[in-house]
């Protein structure tokens, strides 16, 4: 009985072993498969993305594709909620840093440069590609959009109260943060041989600097 035992116990080990395993190999292809469409998204936009060109890009057969997704329109769902939720975690870890409002606003910019520098694609599908999001993420994504805006333009108000930044409109600050690091889409596609390093400490200076009261 034991002799039984101990191998009824071994074949269900390394059947375990076998289905972990399996499980893994599946999440690396639907990794992967994610990945490139990011980047298929951003090069050709997400409509004139097939589905066969993302398989072709992967390495495996259209229908094998369904064995990982189930759909396109999933896996734009997933590269933008994935920025987007990074986005809010971070912006609630402030909340408990207890750091004024102007350090709060540098760490904010410093989270978005380095997503545009270093989670580019993702980033640029977040901010280009949301608009063919399904009905319902849609207009998850539109208000969680909205709560991430209203939150920095609630910090920049503590800053104005505090004398600590410029007496200016709120909405015209977050606006002008957001679009100057979405600017960094320049960089990547130019030969400049700027680093990230150097374009984040100027970047991070020329905006805190513009904010700052004096």
């Amino acid at each position: 009985m034991t002799y039984l035992t101990n191998v009824t116990n071994l074949s269900q080990s390394c059947l375990s072993l076998s289905m972990a395993k399996a499980q893994r190999k599946k999440a690396s292809k639907k990794d992967l498969i994610v990945q490139k469409a990011a980047s298929m998204f951003r090069e050709k936009g997400f409509p004139a993305t097939s589905m066969r060109d993302l398989a072709e890009s992967v390495g495996i057969e259209a229908a094998s594709l369904y064995n990982h997704i189930q759909s396109k329109s999933e896996i734009l769902q997933q590269i933008i909620f994935r920025i987007s939720d990074d986005c809010n975690k971070h912006l609630a870890e402030l909340d408990n840093a207890g750091i004024s409002s102007l350090e709060k606003i540098e760490s904010i910019i410093r989270f978005h440069i380095q997503m545009m520098l270093h989670r580019f694609e993702d980033y640029h599908v977040m901010i280009n590609e949301w608009i063919h999001l399904e009905a319902q993420p849609l207009a998850d994504f539109i208000s969680q959009r909205r709560f991430y805006v209203q939150k920095l333009e609630s910090i920049i108000k503590e800053g104005i109260a505090a004398k600590k930044i410029k007496p200016i409109l709120p909405y015209v600050a977050v606006l002008t943060i957001l679009s100057a690091v979405r600017g960094l889409e320049f960089w990547h596609r130019s030969q400049k041989s700027y680093s990230p390093e150097e374009l984040e400490e100027n970047m991070v200076t020329y905006l805190i600097s513009g904010l700052k009261s004096n």
